[in-house]
C-alpha cells in the first residue's frame, strides 16, 4: 500500500502549500449511537472519502484546532485512515480507488451547529490542489420534559429491607460463644480456687457439654458426609447432660421417650424444649433416614445445643451455691 498511496496527518498550512482549491463533494456524517436524532454528548463521526486515488499520489491531512468546532462541540477522536476498496489488478495501473478519512465529534449543548469544512492536500504529477468538501449542518436535542405532568418528588429515603437468617446469625453466633467463655471463665477460677484449697474437682456437667459441644461449631461438620457424626456428638453430648441434670436415663432411650419425660419439668421453658425436640428429630432423620440438613439447620444446630445447657444449668448453680453456704 505504501507504493500506491502516501496518507499522513501532518502540521499543514493549506492556503500556503495549494496552487488551486477543488470542490471534492460533501463530507459525511455518521452517529455512533444510533437514534432518531442528536442528543447533547452523543459521539458523530465527520469525515469525507476521497476517490481515484493514482500511483504516486501524496495527500495531507489539515491539522484540526480544538477550538475549530467552538466551544460547543468537542474532537474525542483524531483522524483516522481507512481504505475502502482498492483494485487487486497488478501492474502500473494498479490503484488504490477510495479511502476515507474521519474524526469524531461530539457536541455538549443543544442547538443547531454549522460544521467546519474539511479539506485535504493533494501532490499529483508535483502539482499541489487543496481538495474541499462541503460541510454538514447538525441540530442536537435534548430529552423534552413534559411540563404538564411534570411533579417535582421529595428526596426518597433509604430502602429498609427485612434482616435475614444469614444477616442476624453471626450476632447469635457471637452472644451464644461470649456465654460459653464467660461460663468457663468463672469455672475455671472456682476449679483454681478449690485446688487451691486441696480439694478435689470434676467439672460440673454443663461445663463438660459446653466444652464438646464446642468442638462441633464451624461449617467443618456441614458436608452430607460428615452431618451424621456432627449430629451424633451433639446429641449424645446433651443425652448425657441431661442425665446428669434431670435424672433422666436418656443414653437408653428414644428420642420419643427422652422428651416424654421432659415434658413436665418445670426448669425448661417451652420454646426451649420445642426447640430440642426439633433438634432432636432433625438428628434422627440425618442418622438413621439419611436425610441431609440444610446450611441454616447445621447453623442453628449448635447455638440451640447451647441455649438449652446455658438455660437449665442455673438452677444446678443455685443448688451448688446454697450447699456451699451450708457447709460454711
Amino acid at each position: 500500500m505504501r507504493k500506491l498511496i502516501l496518507i499522513v496527518t501532518a502540521l499543514l498550512s493549506l492556503n500556503l502549500a495549494a496552487q488551486s482549491v477543488l470542490p471534492s463533494g460533501e463530507t459525511y456524517l455518521r452517529q455512533i449511537q444510533q437514534r432518531d436524532s442528536i442528543l447533547v454528548a452523543d459521539q458523530l463521526e465527520y469525515g469525507f472519502v476521497i476517490e481515484g486515488i493514482e500511483v504516486g499520489d501524496g495527500y495531507g491531512l489539515q491539522e484540526l484546532d480544538p477550538k475549530a468546532f467552538g466551544e460547543s462541540i468537542q474532537i474525542v477522536r483524531p483522524w483516522v485512515l481507512d481504505t475502502l476498496s482498492y483494485s487487486s489488478k497488478k501492474g502500473p495501473d494498479r490503484h488504490v480507488t477510495s479511502v476515507k478519512a474521519s474524526i469524531v465529534i461530539a457536541p455538549f449543548d443543544e442547538g443547531t451547529y454549522q460544521l467546519p469544512p474539511l479539506a485535504a492536500l493533494r501532490m499529483r504529477d508535483n502539482v499541489a490542489d487543496t481538495l474541499v468538501f462541503d460541510p454538514q449542518t447538525i441540530e442536537v436535542c435534548t430529552i423534552p420534559i413534559d411540563t404538564a405532568t411534570f411533579v417535582i418528588h421529595d428526596i426518597k429515603g433509604q430502602i429498609k429491607y427485612p434482616l435475614t437468617a444469614a444477616e442476624v446469625m453471626p450476632y447469635i453466633l457471637g452472644i451464644d460463644l461470649l456465654a460459653v467463655l464467660v461460663i468457663l471463665i468463672v469455672s475455671l477460677f472456682k476449679l483454681h480456687k478449690r485446688k487451691g484449697s486441696g480439694e478435689v474437682h470434676q467439672d460440673p456437667p454443663y461445663i463438660v457439654a459446653l466444652r464438646n459441644l464446642d468442638k462441633y461449631r464451624g461449617d467443618k461438620f456441614w458436608s452430607p458426609d460428615k452431618q451424621k457424626l456432627m449430629y451424633s456428638g451433639i446429641t449424645d453430648t446433651l443425652r448425657t447432660y441431661i442425665e446428669s441434670r434431670f435424672g433422666v436415663n436418656a443414653e437408653e432411650m428414644t428420642t420419643a421417650e427422652i422428651f416424654d419425660e421432659l415434658k413436665s419439668c418445670q426448669d425448661i421453658p417451652e420454646d426451649i424444649y420445642k426447640e430440642m425436640k426439633d433438634l432432636f428429630e432433625l438428628s434422627d432423620f440425618v442418622k438413621f433416614a439419611k436425610h441431609t440438613a440444610t446450611d441454616e439447620e447445621n447453623a442453628h444446630a449448635i447455638p440451640s445445643a447451647v441455649r438449652f445447657v446455658t438455660t437449665t444449668y442455673q438452677s444446678q448453680i443455685d443448688a451448688e451455691a446454697a450447699a456451699e453456704e451450708g457447709s460454711k
